[in-house]
Protein backbone atom coordinates (compact mmCIF):
# COMPACT_ATOMS: atom_id res chain seq x y z
CA UNK A 1 0.00 0.00 0.00
CA UNK A 2 1.40 3.66 -0.96
CA UNK A 3 1.35 5.05 2.29
CA UNK A 4 1.58 9.31 2.89
CA UNK A 5 2.69 8.49 6.76
CA UNK A 6 5.01 5.04 7.98
CA UNK A 7 5.95 4.89 12.00
CA UNK A 8 8.08 2.49 12.74
CA UNK A 9 8.81 1.50 15.89
CA UNK A 10 9.06 4.75 17.45
CA UNK A 11 9.50 5.55 21.36
CA UNK A 12 9.25 8.35 23.32
CA UNK A 13 9.68 8.06 27.13
CA UNK A 14 9.41 11.65 28.87
CA UNK A 15 11.82 12.10 32.69
CA UNK A 16 13.58 9.78 33.55
CA UNK A 17 13.56 7.41 36.64
CA UNK A 18 10.89 5.91 38.24
CA UNK A 19 8.69 8.65 37.37
CA UNK A 20 9.84 8.51 33.31
CA UNK A 21 6.32 8.90 31.61
CA UNK A 22 6.03 6.42 28.14
CA UNK A 23 4.34 8.18 25.71
CA UNK A 24 4.79 5.91 22.89
CA UNK A 25 5.98 2.26 23.14
CA UNK A 26 7.18 0.97 20.36
CA UNK A 27 4.70 2.30 17.81
CA UNK A 28 3.96 1.15 14.39
CA UNK A 29 1.21 2.34 12.08
CA UNK A 30 0.41 3.27 8.35
CA UNK A 31 -1.40 5.68 6.98
CA UNK A 32 -2.23 5.63 3.56
CA UNK A 33 -2.23 8.13 0.89
CA UNK A 34 -5.27 9.45 -0.43
CA UNK A 35 -7.31 8.81 2.76
CA UNK A 36 -9.28 10.62 6.09
CA UNK A 37 -7.33 8.57 8.60
CA UNK A 38 -8.14 9.25 12.37
CA UNK A 39 -5.97 8.53 15.21
CA UNK A 40 -8.04 7.50 18.61
CA UNK A 41 -6.90 6.91 21.87
CA UNK A 42 -8.11 8.06 25.28
CA UNK A 43 -6.19 10.97 27.35
CA UNK A 44 -2.68 9.64 27.43
CA UNK A 45 -2.65 7.41 24.74
CA UNK A 46 0.27 9.40 23.05
CA UNK A 47 -1.62 10.26 20.33
CA UNK A 48 -0.77 14.12 20.73
CA UNK A 49 3.08 13.48 21.19
CA UNK A 50 3.01 11.07 17.97
CA UNK A 51 1.46 14.24 16.03
CA UNK A 52 4.43 16.41 17.45
CA UNK A 53 6.78 13.72 16.36
CA UNK A 54 5.50 13.42 12.57
CA UNK A 55 5.74 17.47 12.82
CA UNK A 56 9.02 17.56 13.89
CA UNK A 57 8.26 19.16 17.23
CA UNK A 58 9.40 16.63 19.60
CA UNK A 59 11.94 14.00 18.69
CA UNK A 60 11.62 10.23 19.21
CA UNK A 61 13.90 8.52 21.11
CA UNK A 62 14.08 5.83 18.87
CA UNK A 63 12.28 4.66 15.60
CA UNK A 64 12.25 6.20 12.38
CA UNK A 65 9.01 8.33 10.28
CA UNK A 66 8.45 8.15 6.32
CA UNK A 67 6.64 10.64 4.80
CA UNK A 68 5.59 10.29 1.43
CA UNK A 69 8.05 7.65 0.80
CA UNK A 70 11.01 9.70 2.22
CA UNK A 71 12.65 9.64 5.81
CA UNK A 72 10.89 12.90 7.96
CA UNK A 73 13.18 16.03 7.66
CA UNK A 74 12.62 19.26 6.86
CA UNK A 75 12.14 18.73 3.48
CA UNK A 76 9.59 16.19 3.84
CA UNK A 77 7.85 17.63 6.37
CA UNK A 78 7.59 20.59 3.95
CA UNK A 79 4.56 18.39 1.80
CA UNK A 80 2.87 18.52 4.85
CA UNK A 81 0.55 21.56 5.83
CA UNK A 82 0.23 21.22 10.10
CA UNK A 83 -2.47 22.49 12.18
CA UNK A 84 -1.32 20.78 15.76
CA UNK A 85 -4.28 22.01 18.59
CA UNK A 86 -5.88 25.23 18.67
CA UNK A 87 -4.38 27.66 16.11
CA UNK A 88 -2.21 31.16 17.13
CA UNK A 89 -2.63 34.49 15.62
CA UNK A 90 -1.44 38.19 16.10
CA UNK A 91 -5.18 39.42 17.35
CA UNK A 92 -3.44 43.03 15.50
CA UNK A 93 -3.17 41.04 12.16
CA UNK A 94 -6.42 40.32 9.53
CA UNK A 95 -6.52 36.91 7.70
CA UNK A 96 -5.16 38.22 4.66
CA UNK A 97 -2.17 39.22 6.11
CA UNK A 98 -1.68 35.98 8.11
CA UNK A 99 -1.94 34.52 4.80
CA UNK A 100 0.62 36.52 3.24
CA UNK A 101 3.13 36.60 5.45
CA UNK A 102 3.24 32.75 5.17
CA UNK A 103 3.03 32.31 1.73
CA UNK A 104 6.42 34.80 1.84
CA UNK A 105 7.87 31.48 3.18
CA UNK A 106 6.16 29.22 1.08
CA UNK A 107 8.40 27.61 -2.12
CA UNK A 108 5.13 27.68 -4.49
CA UNK A 109 2.09 29.33 -2.25
CA UNK A 110 -1.28 28.99 -3.19
CA UNK A 111 -2.96 32.38 -4.23
CA UNK A 112 -3.90 33.71 -0.87
CA UNK A 113 -7.52 34.78 -2.35
CA UNK A 114 -8.17 31.44 -3.67
CA UNK A 115 -6.89 29.69 -0.03
CA UNK A 116 -9.56 31.99 1.89
CA UNK A 117 -12.46 31.31 -0.69
CA UNK A 118 -11.58 27.22 0.21
CA UNK A 119 -12.19 27.80 3.61
CA UNK A 120 -15.03 29.71 3.86
CA UNK A 121 -13.94 33.13 5.06
CA UNK A 122 -12.70 35.62 2.11
CA UNK A 123 -15.83 37.78 2.80
CA UNK A 124 -14.08 38.43 6.50
CA UNK A 125 -9.94 38.18 4.57
CA UNK A 126 -9.56 42.18 5.75
CA UNK A 127 -10.86 41.74 8.98
CA UNK A 128 -8.41 41.68 12.37
CA UNK A 129 -8.22 38.55 13.56
CA UNK A 130 -8.96 39.52 17.24
CA UNK A 131 -12.63 40.01 15.90
CA UNK A 132 -12.94 36.08 14.96
CA UNK A 133 -15.58 33.69 16.01
CA UNK A 134 -13.44 30.06 17.50
CA UNK A 135 -14.92 28.42 13.88
CA UNK A 136 -13.47 31.49 12.00
CA UNK A 137 -9.94 31.13 13.84
CA UNK A 138 -9.73 27.26 12.82
CA UNK A 139 -10.92 27.88 9.32
CA UNK A 140 -8.06 30.30 8.78
CA UNK A 141 -6.06 27.83 10.50
CA UNK A 142 -6.69 25.34 7.76
CA UNK A 143 -6.50 28.21 5.47
CA UNK A 144 -2.67 28.84 6.90
CA UNK A 145 -2.02 24.50 6.45
CA UNK A 146 -2.94 24.98 2.92
CA UNK A 147 -1.27 28.02 1.67
CA UNK A 148 1.96 25.62 0.78
CA UNK A 149 0.13 23.59 -1.38
CA UNK A 150 0.40 20.20 0.60
CA UNK A 151 0.14 17.20 -0.42
CA UNK A 152 -1.02 15.72 3.42
CA UNK A 153 -2.48 17.50 6.14
CA UNK A 154 -1.88 16.79 10.02
CA UNK A 155 -4.92 18.33 11.85
CA UNK A 156 -5.03 18.03 15.99
CA UNK A 157 -8.46 18.36 17.19
CA UNK A 158 -10.08 20.73 14.23
CA UNK A 159 -13.08 20.69 15.42
CA UNK A 160 -12.33 21.70 19.19
CA UNK A 161 -15.10 23.93 20.64
CA UNK A 162 -17.47 24.53 17.78
CA UNK A 163 -20.96 24.79 18.05
CA UNK A 164 -22.93 22.22 15.44
CA UNK A 165 -22.94 23.82 12.50
CA UNK A 166 -19.19 24.92 12.68
CA UNK A 167 -18.88 20.68 13.27
CA UNK A 168 -20.67 20.56 10.25
CA UNK A 169 -18.77 23.35 7.76
CA UNK A 170 -15.71 21.91 9.52
CA UNK A 171 -16.60 18.35 8.16
CA UNK A 172 -17.64 19.41 4.90
CA UNK A 173 -14.34 21.29 4.71
CA UNK A 174 -12.11 18.39 5.51
CA UNK A 175 -13.71 16.00 3.14
CA UNK A 176 -13.51 18.10 0.34
CA UNK A 177 -9.99 18.52 0.61
CA UNK A 178 -9.29 14.82 0.52
CA UNK A 179 -11.79 13.60 -2.24
CA UNK A 180 -11.46 16.73 -4.23
CA UNK A 181 -7.96 18.26 -3.66
CA UNK A 182 -6.83 14.62 -3.12
CA UNK A 183 -5.23 15.66 -0.28
CA UNK A 184 -4.16 13.10 2.64
CA UNK A 185 -5.43 13.51 5.99
CA UNK A 186 -4.29 12.78 9.68
CA UNK A 187 -6.46 14.14 12.16
CA UNK A 188 -6.80 13.50 15.93
CA UNK A 189 -10.32 13.92 18.06
CA UNK A 190 -12.23 12.97 20.58
CA UNK A 191 -15.59 12.69 19.13
CA UNK A 192 -15.96 9.76 17.33
CA UNK A 193 -19.49 10.42 15.55
CA UNK A 194 -17.59 12.84 13.52
CA UNK A 195 -14.44 10.46 13.29
CA UNK A 196 -16.97 7.71 12.02
CA UNK A 197 -18.36 9.98 9.67
CA UNK A 198 -15.30 11.73 7.62
CA UNK A 199 -12.98 9.25 8.12
CA UNK A 200 -12.03 6.11 6.05
CA UNK A 201 -9.51 4.55 7.82
CA UNK A 202 -8.69 4.74 11.60
CA UNK A 203 -5.81 3.74 14.51
CA UNK A 204 -6.76 3.25 17.81
CA UNK A 205 -3.76 3.43 20.31
CA UNK A 206 -4.10 3.36 23.98
CA UNK A 207 -0.72 3.65 26.39
CA UNK A 208 1.62 4.46 23.78
CA UNK A 209 0.64 1.27 21.53
CA UNK A 210 -1.08 0.06 18.51
CA UNK A 211 -4.50 -1.76 19.34
CA UNK A 212 -6.82 -1.37 16.08
CA UNK A 213 -6.52 -0.50 12.76
CA UNK A 214 -8.29 -0.50 9.62
CA UNK A 215 -11.23 0.47 7.57
CA UNK A 216 -13.70 2.17 9.35
CA UNK A 217 -16.72 -0.24 8.14
CA UNK A 218 -14.51 -3.60 8.68
CA UNK A 219 -13.56 -2.28 12.16
CA UNK A 220 -17.23 -2.30 12.98
CA UNK A 221 -18.94 -5.11 11.54
CA UNK A 222 -15.73 -7.24 13.41
CA UNK A 223 -17.73 -6.17 16.71
CA UNK A 224 -21.25 -6.82 15.13
CA UNK A 225 -23.98 -9.54 15.99
CA UNK A 226 -26.00 -11.47 14.28
CA UNK A 227 -29.60 -11.39 15.90
CA UNK A 228 -32.04 -14.10 15.30
CA UNK A 229 -36.06 -14.29 16.36
CA UNK A 230 -37.17 -17.83 15.28
CA UNK A 231 -40.07 -20.35 16.57
CA UNK A 232 -37.51 -22.16 18.56
CA UNK A 233 -34.61 -20.44 20.43
CA UNK A 234 -33.90 -23.18 22.20
CA UNK A 235 -32.82 -25.59 19.75
CA UNK A 236 -31.13 -22.80 17.87
CA UNK A 237 -28.68 -21.95 20.28
CA UNK A 238 -28.35 -25.92 21.56
CA UNK A 239 -27.62 -26.55 17.50
CA UNK A 240 -24.62 -23.39 17.67
CA UNK A 241 -23.71 -24.20 20.95
CA UNK A 242 -21.18 -21.29 21.95
CA UNK A 243 -21.47 -19.12 19.62
CA UNK A 244 -25.30 -18.22 20.70
CA UNK A 245 -26.98 -16.55 23.31
CA UNK A 246 -30.31 -15.59 24.39
CA UNK A 247 -31.49 -12.29 24.33
CA UNK A 248 -34.10 -9.05 23.34
CA UNK A 249 -36.88 -12.19 22.63
CA UNK A 250 -34.30 -13.97 20.34
CA UNK A 251 -30.65 -15.29 19.85
CA UNK A 252 -27.33 -13.31 19.21
CA UNK A 253 -24.88 -15.07 17.38
CA UNK A 254 -21.10 -14.79 17.34
CA UNK A 255 -20.37 -15.00 13.14
CA UNK A 256 -18.33 -13.25 10.66
CA UNK A 257 -21.13 -11.12 8.56
CA UNK A 258 -19.91 -13.36 5.43
CA UNK A 259 -21.08 -16.37 6.83
CA UNK A 260 -24.39 -14.77 7.54
CA UNK A 261 -26.56 -16.30 4.03
CA UNK A 262 -24.80 -19.74 4.66
CA UNK A 263 -25.92 -19.90 8.45
CA UNK A 264 -29.61 -18.25 7.46
CA UNK A 265 -29.88 -21.00 4.71
CA UNK A 266 -28.58 -23.94 7.04
CA UNK A 267 -31.19 -23.16 9.66
CA UNK A 268 -33.46 -22.57 7.41
CA UNK A 269 -33.04 -26.22 5.57
CA UNK A 270 -33.08 -27.27 9.03
CA UNK A 271 -37.40 -26.50 9.84
CA UNK A 272 -36.29 -23.88 12.04
CA UNK A 273 -39.08 -21.05 11.28
CA UNK A 274 -37.18 -17.68 10.72
CA UNK A 275 -39.47 -14.27 12.02
CA UNK A 276 -36.40 -11.55 11.68
CA UNK A 277 -32.88 -11.87 10.94
CA UNK A 278 -30.53 -8.67 11.30
CA UNK A 279 -26.81 -7.89 11.49
CA UNK A 280 -26.45 -5.26 14.29
CA UNK A 281 -23.38 -2.85 13.88
CA UNK A 282 -21.86 -1.06 16.70
CA UNK A 283 -20.99 2.47 16.83
CA UNK A 284 -17.64 3.75 16.86
CA UNK A 285 -17.87 4.96 20.21
CA UNK A 286 -18.59 0.94 21.07
CA UNK A 287 -15.51 -0.41 19.38
CA UNK A 288 -13.16 2.41 21.25
CA UNK A 289 -14.61 1.34 24.20
CA UNK A 290 -13.63 -2.16 23.63
CA UNK A 291 -10.87 -2.04 22.47
CA UNK A 292 -9.12 0.77 24.71
CA UNK A 293 -10.60 -1.25 27.85
CA UNK A 294 -8.69 -4.44 26.17
CA UNK A 295 -5.21 -3.44 27.25
CA UNK A 296 -3.87 -2.94 30.92
CA UNK A 297 -4.13 0.11 32.73
CA UNK A 298 -1.05 -0.56 34.65
CA UNK A 299 1.32 2.31 32.49
CA UNK A 300 1.16 6.15 32.75
CA UNK A 301 1.00 7.65 29.09
CA UNK A 302 1.47 11.02 27.84
CA UNK A 303 -1.60 12.72 25.26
Amino acid sequence: MDNAISVRQVYKRFGFGPGAVVALDGLSLEIPRGKIHGLLGPNGAGKSTLLRIIAGLVRADRGSIDLFGAPASPASRRKFGMLIESPSFYPFMTAREHLAMLASFADQPAEVDAVLRRVGILNAADKRVSGFSLGMKQRLGIGCALISRPDGMILDEPTNGLDPDGILEMRALIQELAHQDGITVLLSSHLLDEVERMCERITIIKRGKLVAEGNVADLLDRQGRFFLEVDRPEALIARLGETASAGDGGVYVRTARDEVPALISTLAASGLLIYEAKWIRPDLEQVFLSETRNVGDDAAGQS
